[in-house]
């Protein structure tokens, strides 16, 4: 099963903290004054990072038509980029001053592109945003920066029938499993003997999901990666002693054979039938249901003692710190943010709508719909990475402990070394403005 082709940030993020001392003001933006057939409009550059996604982009494209045939002012034009190379594409362009004025951003990233200088803050309608998904927003330092039309969240995907053979309990939000039931769980699917493993965990894809999907379990035993008082430590944090219980459990779950250390790539699993629970997204609910049908479950994660918690946030889009048209780049912001465009990202792509009305207009995500569960989760239990400038290393520096950690490093000493990294990059930045 694939994991979320949304979430990813590309390899060598951690570029992004260049700054952007004497760039110039070029934004893409041009008045043409009547020459260029396009009547005196001006028009305004978005680029977008889903090239390849033809659902999503003629969503977008639809987007752009609608407001551009809706007034007389401005013309948006659709620039597409290949995922992989997109964010390099905006740090290059913003190290050259020449930005469009309209882009989207992967949430995480936001705070950083924020601190550098790259985007500006946003002026979105206070009516949509009483009526918006919170971790759908990028905020840094109190400003709003970025707004998306979808986020994505993860559960853990099960199948009555097998939860009934072995007499487990179907957990509920307000009834999630324990730590410690969890752990039984999966002890008595592992010496069942039906199964290759009792649980797919994808680390096979050692990038953004490590500390998208294993992070949050991480919270949910009391840790974190930085301490979100002051954003200028992960001291305590990532090696307290909430973290090293976290870091022993993990590490546990491939000692104990519970979890793959070498999962296939695409993993496939789950459908196949070879594990008997998966840690996965709602992108993927579609596939299973076609699978398995009422025997499908969507369940919430485990209560390590903090309450279940999953990670928030995708793609959204935001405005340049160059753009000329300010006030044009924010009436396209609020005019793509009807429900409707939201129920059809959502019907093209899988993923969480950010309104309520938006659900209602959807087959999987309207009340009883078979994905409302990730709904649930993603409002109740959604905790969105580290808003702060710092988050591309914390990010890079979280995946190579967690690797190492499965792979059987001591624990202590692989969280200790992982803050001193952190808190070096968090010091060589001056504390990131913090």
């Amino acid at each position: 099963m694939r994991r979320n082709p949304w979430l990813g940030i590309v390899a060598g993020l951690g570029a992004v903290t260049l700054t952007l001392a004497g760039c110039g003001s070029s934004d893409g933006s041009t008045d043409d004054g009547g020459a260029g057939g396009n009547g005196g409009l001006s028009t305004l550059k978005l680029w977008y990072h889903g090239a390849g996604n033809d659902a999503e982009r003629t969503v977008v494209e639809q987007q752009i038509a609608d407001f551009n045939a809706s007034q007389e002012d401005y013309e948006v034009v659709l620039e597409s980029f290949p995922q992989a190379s997109y964010n390099d594409s905006v740090v290059a362009a913003a190290v050259a001053g020449d930005l469009p004025c309209l882009l989207d951003m992967d949430g995480p990233i936001v705070p950083n592109w924020a601190w550098g200088g790259y985007v500006q803050p946003i002026e979105v309608d206070q009516a949509i945003l009483d009526t918006w998904l919170p971790s759908a927003m990028g905020y840094y330092q109190d400003d709003l920066y970025a707004i998306g039309y979808w986020d994505a969240a993860i559960g853990m995907y099960a199948r009555q029938s097998v939860l009934d053979t072995y007499d487990i309990r179907i957990p509920t939000s307000d009834d999630p499993w324990s730590g410690e039931e969890f752990e039984a769980i999966l002890q008595t699917i592992t010496e069942g003997g039906e199964f290759d493993y009792a649980l797919d965990l994808g680390v096979n894809d050692v990038s953004e999901w490590y500390p998208y999907a294993f992070s949050p379990q991480l919270q949910s035993f009391g840790g974190d990666l930085i301490d979100r008082d002051t954003y200028l430590t992960a001291k305590g944090a990532l090696n307290g002693p909430e973290a090293l219980e976290w870091g022993n459990w993990w590490q546990g779950l491939f000692e104990k054979g519970y979890a793959s250390t070498t999962e296939q790539d695409g993993n496939p699993e789950f459908l196949e039938g070879r594990v008997a629970l998966q840690l996965n997204g709602n992108w993927g609910g579609v596939q299973a249901l076609e699978e398995f049908g009422d025997d499908m479950l969507f369940l919430p994660m485990p209560d390590f003692g903090e309450g279940p918690v999953i990670g928030g946030q995708s793609w959204m889009f935001g405005i340049s710190a160059t753009c000329e048209h300010p006030e044009g780049a924010n009436a396209y912001i609020n005019f793509s943010l009807k429900d409707e465009y939201v129920a059809d990202f959502t019907t093209a792509l899988g993923l969480i709508p950010t309104t309520e009305a938006a659900a209602a207009m959807t087959e999987y995500y309207q009340p009883g719909g078979a994905l409302e569960p990730f709904k649930e989760y993603s409002e109740r239990f959604a905790l969105i990475r580290p808003p702060t400038p710092a988050y591309s290393v914390i990010s890079s520096v979280f995946t190579k402990a967690a690797e190492d950690i499965k792979n059987g490093a001591d624990v202590k000493a692989t969280l200790d070394q992982a803050v001193a990294e952190i808190d070096a990059d968090i010091a060589a930045n001056d504390g990131y403005g913090n």
